[in-house]
Parts: structure tokens; C-alpha cells; sequence
């Protein structure tokens, strides 16, 4: 079975000390440790494609004709805007360089709309992906189940995944994922894989 990791969400307006939306994440991001158990994964993951799917918005944000919920709150902010520092990939993953795939394009909640992410895990074959990142309840979940509706087999790296708050994460991977996806921690994942 070929495997890939998603990477979503792994941006400076997220992680970094001046991201706009840093303390929506802070708490359970700390608490997980997703930076450095997701760079662990990376550094040690061999044989296993990585791709990165940030999610930019144009000056205007004019994808975002009327939105809601956590699009309207990043449109209201100016989070993840084309040419900003915010957008950018965190320094922590940019070290890795060409290690990570980025697939451009991501304009919403899924990594699959908009973007080519189908299109390059058909072409390497992949048919099990690991999704890691942020956030839980929303860019997590509807990548996940995405993948699982393509005829992908997914597994949600739980100590690389945040939400908006300790108890969200939690929840969404305790009761929310198992209904469509396998949980595992990125250690295991190494141990399979070493």
C-alpha cells in the first residue's frame, strides 16, 4: 500500500509568534506538541511522499463572495493573504525544503477542492493517506472525509493535529474520526514504516 501525509495548515498566520490567528490554536497546539512531533515525523519518514496544502487567499479575498463561520473570520482579519508573511509555510517545514510537496490552491476547508491533490496521489499510486495539521474540527475533517469518499484509506495522526481548543481535538479524535478513519500517533507510524 502507497502511503503519502497531508500537511494542512502548517502556516505562519497559525504558528508563528505574530500569526493573526495564532491564539485560535495556541492552547491545543501546545498541549499536542504538533510542531515538534510533526517535525520528528518528517525528519525521520522515509519513503513516504509529504505534501503540503496551504490555504491563501487573494488581496481582496474575492473566492470568499459570502462567507461564514472560520472563513469569514479569516476574510474579517486578513489571515493567509497572497504575498504575506501569514501565508507562508512555517520555518520549521520550509527547512525541509523539497522533502515536502506543496500543492497550491487550497481556498477553503478541503485539501482536495480547488487544488491537484487527487490528480498527484493518483499519480504516485498512493492509496493511504495520513492527514496532520490544523485545524480539527474543520480543514482536518473535511479533508479527511474527502479522502475517504475518493476510495482513499486515511489515518488521522493525532499528535500532530490541533484544534481550537484541547477539548475540540480531543473530541473530534476520540469520537468524530473513527467513524470513517483510523487514528494513530506519528511514533507508531515511524515504528511501521523504520
Amino acid at each position: 500500500m502507497k502511503k503519502a501525509i497531508i500537511l494542512i495548515g502548517y502556516q505562519n498566520d497559525y504558528f508563528a509568534e505574530d500569526g493573526i490567528l495564532r491564539s485560535v490554536v495556541e492552547e491545543s497546539s501546545r498541549v499536542t506538541n504538533i510542531i515538534e512531533n510533526t517535525v520528528n515525523l518528517i525528519k525521520n519518514c522515509k519513503d513516504i511522499l509529504l505534501i503540503a496544502t496551504p490555504i491563501i487567499f487573494t488581496e481582496n479575498y474575492s473566492e470568499l463572495s459570502d462567507p461564514v463561520g472560520i472563513l469569514k473570520t479569516i476574510k474579517d482579519v486578513e489571515a493567509f493573504k497572497k504575498g504575506n508573511r501569514g501565508s507562508e509555510t512555517i520555518d520549521e517545514l520550509k527547512a525541509f525544503g523539497d522533502k515536502i510537496t506543496e500543492i497550491p490552491g487550497k481556498q477553503g476547508l478541503n485539501s482536495f477542492i480547488n487544488t491537484d491533490l487527487e490528480k498527484t496521489l493518483l499519480e504516485h499510486n498512493i492509496n493511504h493517506i495520513y492527514i496532520a495539521g490544523t485545524v480539527a474540527s474543520v480543514c482536518i475533517d473535511s479533508t479527511g472525509r474527502s479522502a475517504v469518499e475518493r476510495g482513499f484509506k486515511v489515518t488521522m495522526l493525532t499528535d500532530c493535529i490541533s484544534g481550537r481548543t484541547v477539548f475540540e481535538k480531543d473530541f473530534f479524535c476520540e469520537k468524530i474520526y473513527p467513524l470513517y478513519a483510523e487514528n494513530l500517533l506519528s511514533t507508531e507510524l515511524l515504528n511501521e514504516v523504520s
